[in-house]
């Protein structure tokens, strides 16, 4: 009897570790690099984030060397959301982003409000090792 209670034991153990480690190989903590279009031209992105208890924070590039923090990130059941602001003369552009973590992967959509226009575009970024 004793080495069959040890025996569900060490099973209930390999099941909790195995859940864990699944949901470490989807945290989106890390920093995450894609390309995107505006006009014309196409512009690398990079984005580093944290994650911690399904709140995220971090920074998004914004060219020429600097960066803008996030706002409102969440991550949850493998989905990531976030908000970004830009300032360009007077305008504040905002732009909503939501994806799907996948090992080092994140897809997904970026929905920007610029003059009360919406404009949606995929992502699709690759974690950086």
């Amino acid at each position: 009897m004793k080495k069959l209670s040890l025996l569900g034991f060490l099973l209930g153990m390999f099941c909790v570790v195995g859940v864990v480690a699944a949901a470490d190989k989807n945290d989106p903590t890390g920093t995450w690099k894609w390309k995107t279009k505006f006009g014309e031209k196409e512009f690398e992105q990079t984005l580093k984030i944290e994650n911690k208890d399904g709140k995220v924070t971090g920074t998004i590039s914004a060219g020429k060397g600097k960066d803008i923090m996030i706002e409102d990130g969440k991550f949850k059941n493998g989905e990531l959301t976030f908000t970004v602001t830009r300032e360009r003369k007077d305008m504040k552009i905002t732009t909503k982003y939501s994806g799907k973590v996948s090992d080092d992967t994140i897809k997904g959509t970026a929905t920007t409000d610029f003059n009360g226009k919406e404009n949606k575009q995929e992502w699709d970024a690759k974690r950086e090792k």
